[in-house]
């Protein structure tokens, strides 16, 4: 197979009716580490949001268990591109993101926003450092793929085309981006995080080249200081140097889903996608309706 040979069948395929094919192949074969960058930066751009960084800094989750938090998130996600809207593992998952967010008041535009960025940040990533940007058919899939996605999770008024998430998206932003004292040590908890995953004498660099990949609204959003034009220079030649040479690598073989990434740390002896995320305790902020737990083992995924 050569490099673009993926691509190929990626263009035979229709974007409306393929569309998980589409995105299959272009997240865990073309792309796999750079969308898992760019959904970190995705989830980590809704904090600037104040009612959504706000309420994760209220609920403890991401900055007290900032590791297990992500891990979740990740897996849950994963758990849905891997398998499929209508498989068993992947409606567990997405019945447990239902269970979460219908414990708190969370808006239907907040959420709307959050899957905005699952489809426009990857996109913008790979325009500005992937080894190829994202075509249009591309694109085009993955708006259905996460349009798709919104239905199963309630959401109304999803964008019907990549250009309207890109439009609403932008919009949420100009409109709602600002300070938050809460969504700050949310941020400042994700980056330690990322932090954590390198020796700690690389920390302050890691915590820097973070920061060098924020755009200006962002930064102020949260206060940020705002690296050297160096730093950023540095950084960002750097992703596009690797791009180029990723593009001179053979292609993958074998698909490369999140569950497989090292920065995933929770689970060393597999996991149960039934029990991911959090169980609120009736009384305490969270669903009154006790939910089931799940026995111990169901839907067991290996580890990575």
């Amino acid at each position: 197979m050569q490099r673009y040979d993926r691509l190929r069948e990626i263009l035979r395929l229709d974007p409306d009716k393929d569309f998980l094919a589409i995105y299959r192949l272009t997240a865990t074969y073309e792309f796999p580490w750079d969308f898992a960058r760019a959904l970190e930066l995705a989830l980590f751009r809704t904090y600037a949001v104040p009612s959504i960084g706000g309420l994760l800094a209220e609920t403890g989750e991401f900055t007290d268990r900032t590791q297990k938090r992500y891990d979740d998130t990740a897996l849950l996600l994963d758990a849905i591109v891997e398998h499929g809207f209508e498989h068993g593992t992947a409606r567990t998952a997405i019945r447990r993101v239902n269970q979460m967010h219908r414990s708190y008041d969370i808006s239907n535009e907040d959420m709307r926003y959050v899957l905005c960025t699952f489809v426009v940040i990857p996109a913008r990533w790979l325009d500005a450092y992937g080894w190829r940007p994202l075509t249009h058919h591309e694109r085009r899939a993955s708006a259905t793929y996460y349009a798709t996605l919104g239905g199963h999770l309630g959401i109304t008024d999803v964008p019907g085309s990549f250009e309207e998430f890109e439009s609403t998206l932008d919009a949420y932003e100009e409109e709602r981006f600002g300070w938050d004292e809460g969504a700050r040590k949310v941020a400042d908890s994700t980056l330690d995080l990322m932090a954590s995953w390198y020796p700690a004498p690389l920390a302050p660099a890691v915590r820097g080249v973070g920061l060098a990949l924020l755009d200006e609204p962002l930064l102020d959003a949260f206060r940020l200081t705002r690296p050297r034009p160096r730093v950023r220079r540095l950084v960002q030649g750097a992703l596009r140097l690797r791009g180029r040479a990723v593009r001179l690598l053979p292609p993958r073989k074998a698909p490369h889903y999140g569950r497989q990434n090292p920065e995933i740390k929770s689970y060393p002896g597999g996991y149960d996608v039934g029990e991911l995320g959090t169980f609120p305790v009736p009384g305490r902020g969270g669903c009154p309706v006790p939910h089931p737990r799940r026995p111990a083992g169901a839907e067991a995924q290996p580890p990575a």
